[in-house]
């Protein structure tokens, strides 16, 4: 196997993420597992019967289904016993499965919200949260080392080497006791679920069954193609959940990714809620209205908000690189209320280190119960308390061109703003003096740059990013 045939498979921030039928192939996808078997069989424990159990789940993309039964043969057949998921599920709701039945890991065919040509793996850890590096280094490390050893699909199962299984029902009892369902039983809010074809369909529903919650859901039917756009909770792809809201007067607008793993909101006037405002408001809700303590966690490219809501409840305050993994493991080793990245992915407290879409969305309504106000009034009183921040972002198509980033740390005024301090473990942060601040990052799963930017006003917010993409732009003459 040549090199260049190596270097195509390449797992970043979240996984392993390809086109279908160019890299993403299932010859691909069995070396992928292939070298996944490797890595269990030579670093993982048995459990106490001697057995190494893995999870497998899958979302609604195109022969996901099949791209799962291909990893599972491949497990099957290097000695690895496989509970496969009998429906497509959200990443969550297996990453909980693994836990549950005490697997040694965990796998999850999903490209999460990338376009609909694109499909993933991604590797989740005994308990439940992103695999990090090393675990991945370790996978690739085992690429084209050995021949792929495959199973009959039919023939695994009646040897008991494939057993599908059921994840929804201990998902949903579980976050049906996390929330506070007693106290949500009896409210009538009107709550609008963009489930933009994932695979997070019906779960709202199943938890809120028996509620007097008026909930209602859009885009719920599977459509491999996502319309054409991306499954993934930004403004740009969210004209209809906005326009609906507004028009038939919902308390609030709850939006899901491909895989459910993110969470969105909007408002009753139809305006977009900023992923790190949801991460504000369900920080202050587990604390002042639940009682939770610990600490508290947000990316590089995190609302300078969640800085001052720290100070004034008196918790630590944890800053990480882009990448929920990062924030998994603090999880694991700290007692975090909750932790989020601003692309919507939330975890939270007293459950697995994952983020999860479902969940954090439930818990903005239990908040609007607990406080009896619409979720306008609610942002309102913490913008008040705490600083009113806007939030900005454009992704720049770089194709194989590089940027000085060195020269980017350099840079010592923007509009105006004398640079007071920069962050660099991931990408470049250039934070003002008057606490605007703009950054610049490489993606990790895509081959873009993201410029981010936040200030005290929205025209300032989109000037920053505007000045960005002419740094950007420049570099690149």
């Amino acid at each position: 196997m040549n090199q260049s045939q190596v270097r195509e498979i390449k797992f970043g921030t979240d996984g392993w993420r390809a086109v279908i039928s160019d890299t993403f192939t299932f010859k691909n996808v069995a070396i992928v597992a292939q070298a996944i078997s490797e890595w269990i069989n030579h670093h993982l424990a048995p459990d106490q019967s001697g057995r190494k159990i893995v999870a497998i789940g899958y979302d609604t993309r195109f022969l996901s289904q099949e791209y799962a039964e291909t990893v599972g043969c491949v497990l099957a057949q290097n000695g690895i016993f496989v509970y496969l998921s009998d429906y497509a599920i959200p990443t969550p709701a297996l990453s909980y499965g693994v836990t549950r039945i005490k697997a040694v890991a965990g796998i999850m065919i999903t490209a999460s919200h990338n376009p609909g040509k694109f499909n993933g793996i991604k590797i989740k850890t005994a308990q439940g949260g992103g695999a990090p590096r090393e675990i991945t280094d370790k996978v690739e490390s085992y690429l084209h080392q050995t021949e792929i050893r495959k199973a009959d699909f039919n023939t695994a199962q009646r040897e008991g080497k494939i057993i599908l299984h059921d994840y929804k029902k201990d998902y949903i009892k579980f976050i049906r006791q996390y929330i506070d369902l007693k106290k949500i039983k009896a409210s009538r809010f009107k709550v609008l679920a963009d489930i933009m074809h994932g695979s997070g369909n019906g779960l709202m529903a199943q938890v809120l069954k028996d509620t007097k919650i008026r909930l209602s859901l859009m885009r719920s039917d599977v459509n491999p193609s996502f319309d054409g756009g991306k499954p993934e909770p930004v403004v740009e792809y969210l004209e209809e959940i906005l326009y609906r809201v507004k028009k038939e007067k919902f308390d609030i607008g709850l939006v899901l990714d491909g895989d459910a793993d993110r969470i969105a909101a909007v408002s009753p006037d139809g305006e977009f809620i900023n992923p790190q405002k949801i991460l504000g408001l369900i920080i202050l809700h587990l604390v002042r209205n639940r009682g939770r303590t610990g600490g508290i966690v947000k990316t590089i490219c995190g609302s300078t908000m969640l800085d001052h809501i720290a100070v004034k409840l008196g918790l630590k305050l944890y800053e990480t690189p882009v990448g929920f993994k990062y924030i998994s493991d603090l999880m694991v080793s700290e007692r975090i209320i909750a932790g989020g990245e601003e692309a919507g992915g939330i975890g939270l407290q007293d459950y697995i280190p994952e983020r999860d879409g479902t969940l954090a969305g439930l818990l903005l309504l239990e908040m609007m119960v607990y406080q009896r106000k619409n979720i306008k009034k609610i942002i309102d009183d913490m913008e008040k308390e705490f600083g009113r921040y806007y939030y900005e972002r454009l992704d720049l198509q770089l194709g194989n061109d590089r940027f000085d980033i060195n020269e980017i740390r350099k840079i010592p005024r923007i509009l105006g703003k004398k640079v007071v301090a920069v962050k660099d473990f991931d990408g470049v942060k250039l934070i003002c003096e008057d606490e605007s601040w703009l950054m610049f990052r490489p993606s990790g799963t895509e081959p873009i740059v993201r410029v981010y930017a936040e200030a005290k006003s929205l025209t300032k917010a989109k000037k920053l990013v505007k000045f960005g993409e002419g740094v950007l732009k420049k570099e690149h003459k």
